[in-house]
């Protein structure tokens, strides 16, 4: 029985050692898988940096856009405001320049309706007085008749 025994002594310890071989490729096999989970974790790891710095710079850079329009439209806003102040000035100098030209016309006007008004109360005044005088000589028999 002491053979049989050393047998399987010897058998079970081949078994062991085979046991641990496998043991040691299953470990080193796991070694080696963790291995790359660690390489493909530090470039998924290198990848969501990057990713995140890019989104970063996009978030900066459309930042800096709006920024860039911001001031583009404050630039414009004050250009059109100068503009349009310097197109009130010359129009109220034209304003200005055409009211005295209106207010010289509108002088001559009044002085000439003044004249006709003064001229009108003259011929009026010689009306009469020729009217006067005809019915003067009609009543003295020296009127000739005026013939129309």
């Amino acid at each position: 029985m002491d053979f049989l025994f050393e047998g399987a002594s010897a058998s079970h310890s081949t078994h062991h050692e085979g046991h641990d071989q496998n043991q040691r490729m299953v470990e080193d096999t796991i070694v080696n898988l963790n291995n790359e989970n660690i390489e493909e974790n530090s470039s998924l790891n290198d990848i969501n940096r990057r990713t995140q710095e890019l989104v970063e710079r996009i978030h900066t850079r459309r930042s800096n856009n709006l920024k860039e329009i911001e001031s583009f439209q404050k630039v414009l806003v004050d250009k059109v405001t100068e503009v349009c102040q310097q197109m009130k000035q010359k129009l109220y100098k034209a304003y200005e320049e055409n009211s005295s030209e209106m207010g010289l016309k509108l002088q001559e006007l009044t002085d000439v309706l003044e004249m006709c008004t003064k001229l009108h109360g003259e011929l009026l005044e010689a009306s009469h007085v020729l009217g006067g005088l005809r019915d003067g000589l009609a009543v003295s028999g020296v009127a000739e008749p005026v013939t129309d």
